[in-house]
């Protein structure tokens, strides 16, 4: 008994033991309110982006795989003020946590000292929690609230809003896959556009309708020529030696000389001056190079685009819910008994360091 009375009198003992103790009986048996813990896990897939965990192996096995691009969005949107916004817009949540059934020291600006929005998103960040396992892909949603229907729907609710995010980004994502794909076609379409545009100014502007056509007629009528020149000068030579005062003579000449004319006015035509048919040729060449490459251009365009538009009606990144928002039947925090033990023997802990060290002191004041 005078041991008892002994320790009760030791401010040290009292200071840490007895206080802090007497203050946890209070707190978590009398004052302390009952939070309810609602839980759901989801997870975030795509028929894309493979994931090289063994959970990503086996959902890649299915022809789908885990997407942390989009998961990571969900997630960092759960806890953001927009979503806290979306929950409080009938003001629910904060009617959900400042219930004067909930303790004062629990409760949600309980003496209306500040109503600030960023003091809500911090009380909102206490109840809410995110944890992503790296590992399996796995998000699990945890809220906290005094009540286990609003523990549930508040859950129910974000759950709702990372769905709706991943879904949001999809769209996002088809939308710009496919403008960037159809501006691409019109970009195209205006360069084979200016192709033709091109050839017919040329057509027009030369009275020519294909150069290299035009020139291989040309190159027959050279060849006539040239077979009508041989002829004409064998007959010639046949004439000379056989009647030379034959006035078929002069006759044949002025036809040699006349097709040899006509020859060099071919060749002119076709090769000897910049407006002669090969020149010609050259850049209309050039003409049809750039519309066969805008052709293919634009080919090429519209089958990305064809290819974009399938894309876009696959399904993307989606959110499977692997276990629905809990409705808890029980409080889950706090741990009253154990939290008072913890208490105590924090308290004895910390009580035995205070009491060497005041020991050690005296000892060395003596």
């Amino acid at each position: 008994m005078n041991s008892v009375k002994k320790l009760f009198s030791d401010y040290l003992f009292l200071g840490f033991v007895v206080v802090p103790t007497l203050l946890s009986v209070l707190y978590f048996g009398f004052l302390a309110s009952d939070v309810y813990i609602s839980e759901s896990r989801f997870v975030v897939r795509s028929p894309e982006k493979p994931s090289a965990s063994g959970l990503g192996v086996m959902f890649k096995s299915a022809g789908i795989a885990n997407s942390s691009d989009e998961e990571y969005a969900a997630d960092d949107y759960i806890i953001s003020r927009d979503a806290l916004r979306s929950i409080d817009t009938d003001h629910s949540f904060v009617r959900a946590y400042t219930d004067p059934h909930i303790s004062i020291l629990n409760r949600y600006n309980p003496i209306k000292l500040s109503s600030s929005f960023e003091d809500m998103y911090l009380y909102f960040k206490r109840k809410v929690k995110v944890d992503n396992n790296s590992t399996t892909g796995i998000t699990t949603l945890t809220v906290r609230a005094y009540q286990p229907e609003n523990a549930q729907k508040f859950n129910e609710e974000l759950l709702k809003m990372a769905e709706d995010t991943v879904n949001h980004l999809n769209e996002r994502a088809r939308a710009d896959l496919i403008e960037f794909a159809k501006r691409e076609v019109r970009d195209a379409e205006q360069e084979a556009q200016k192709a033709a545009v091109a050839i017919a100014e040329y057509r027009n502007n030369h009275r020519i309708i294909n150069p290299e056509q035009q020139a291989s007629g040309q190159l027959q009528m050279l060849s006539k020529f040239e077979d009508a020149l041989i002829s004409a000068r064998a007959q010639l030579a046949m004439m000379q030696k056989t009647a030379a005062d034959n006035p078929g003579i002069a006759v044949l000449k002025n036809r040699i000389m006349s097709i040899s004319k006509e020859m060099a006015n071919e060749v002119t035509r076709i090769s000897g001056a910049d407006t002669s048919l090969a020149s010609q040729a050259s850049e209309y060449q050039g003409l049809i190079l750039a519309d066969q490459i805008a052709a293919k251009q634009l080919t090429a365009a519209v089958s990305s685009l064809e290819q974009a538009e399938m894309e876009a009606r696959r399904q993307q990144s989606y959110v499977e819910r692997i276990a629905q928002p809990s409705l808890p039947d029980a409080a889950g925090e706090p741990h009253r008994l154990r939290d008072i033990f913890a208490t105590f023997l924090m308290g004895i802990i910390l009580w035995n360091i205070a009491r060497m060290l005041n020991a050690s002191i005296r000892e060395h004041m003596d």
